[in-house]
């Protein structure tokens, strides 16, 4: 199944450049530059992202806004293009993920569009559903309940509840993968409900080998899915136990949830975070979510082991997990960590001066001082 967009737009020049880049990487485009038959399309049709000119602000605005506001589009990923001296922030504001720069060049963007492309994979898998009924045990405050599902994906579980019962409290599901040996077992929260006892439960917790036992098994019964894109190439520029800053043309949005590798020499190590800062063409600050003191570990070893392998820089790859649903959620909640501090105090700061804050924080016999020097 073809990743589709949305250009709205009537600049030739830009609808040229973006129909060759899109084209490129297999994803197919419809343009309109009518902001009525646009809102018309996004409440019938579904579109993987959706690109908007801003050079008119109130018409941008109404787009973008119609996009989070149509139920088949809310995930969509959504491409603010702007002229050069309009500040990103008002883009961002506006409900844009990435941002593309006027004089528009087919390299910048095709940059720009890889990663928002491995996003929109993301986004379409977590929310293809298959039809399936299996066993499943909810244990919700006290209680425990015995149901059947309906359709399962990767980010959940629809369930019918035999009769009406008080669902409050914590919540854990627990349920066997069909004609395999694999378990899950994870938190959930209570997404929707209606009169009809059903439900949607949302997974919360999934370790990682539980969300590859799951993907596989999606992939395997929903061949519609797309290979996932390769993970993305950037350079460490500052490390804490409780985050990293990394320089890439191509960042994450705010809110995308990611997995990060880093090798340097024998010492590897993998951890989940969140991308709480981004900065267009530059880079993007994650925090680390952390769930036991095992990868907290973990962190602290490589860091040691950066410290001391003599400037040399490690390897690092990223690959999206979707983007954070509600509200910000990081295991470590109450941190003294003055990288992830940065991240939250700072984010409205433009790109030069978070950068400077940056540099101040750094010490000489920091990890980030050891990470710059080898830049």
């Amino acid at each position: 199944m073809s990743l589709r967009a949305l250009l709205f737009c009537s600049d030739d020049k830009i609808v040229r450049v973006l129909r060759r880049v899109l084209s490129d990487l297999e994803i197919s485009l419809e343009q309109c530059g009518n902001t009525e038959a646009a809102l018309r399309l996004l409440t019938r049709q579904r579109f993987e992202t959706v690109i908007v000119d801003c050079h008119d602000e109130t018409t941008a605005g109404q787009v973008l806004r119609g996009v989070r506001a149509a139920p088949c589009n809310k995930h969509a990923v959504a491409v603010a293009i702007l002229d050069n001296q309009k500040p990103v922030r008002s883009a961002f504001d506006l409900g844009a993920h990435f941002v593309l720069y006027q004089p528009l060049s087919a390299e910048r963007a095709k940059t720009s569009f890889r990663a928002a492309r491995a996003l929109m994979k993301c986004e379409r898998r977590r929310n293809t559903r298959v039809p399936v009924e299996l066993a499943v045990i909810l244990k919700i405050g006290g209680s425990e309940q015995k149901t059947t599902t309906t359709d399962l994906s990767e980010g959940g579980i629809a369930v019918k509840f035999p009769r009406r019962t008080q669902k409050t409290g914590p919540l854990r599901v627990t349920f066997a993968l069909p004609g395999t040996q694999k378990n899950i077992e994870c938190a959930g929260n209570l997404a929707w409900e209606n009169d009809s006892l059903h439900a949607g439960i949302r997974f919360v917790d999934l370790s990682a080998e539980q969300r590859a036992d799951l993907r596989a098994w999606m992939v395997k019964h929903s061949p519609e899915i797309e290979r996932e894109d390769p993970p993305v190439e950037c350079r460490l520029s500052d490390l804490s136990l409780g985050g990293s800053y990394l320089e890439t043309a191509s960042p994450f949005p705010v809110r995308t949830k990611v997995i990060l590798a880093m090798q340097i020499a024998q010492l590897g190590v993998e951890v989940e975070g969140v991308v709480r800062v981004m900065h267009p063409d530059t880079g993007m600050g994650v925090e680390f979510t952390r769930r036991t003191e095992e990868e907290r570990a973990q962190v602290e070893k490589f860091i040691k082991g950066l410290m001391s392998s003599n400037g040399a820089m490690p390897q690092l790859m990223v690959k999206p997990e979707g983007m954070e649903d509600g509200e910000p959620n990081s295991a470590w909640s109450e941190t003294d960590d003055p990288l992830v501090e940065l991240f939250r105090q700072k984010e409205k700061l433009t790109t030069e001066d978070f950068l400077n804050e940056l540099r101040k924080q750094r010490s000489p016999r920091s990890v980030a001082a050891q990470a710059a020097a080898a830049v």
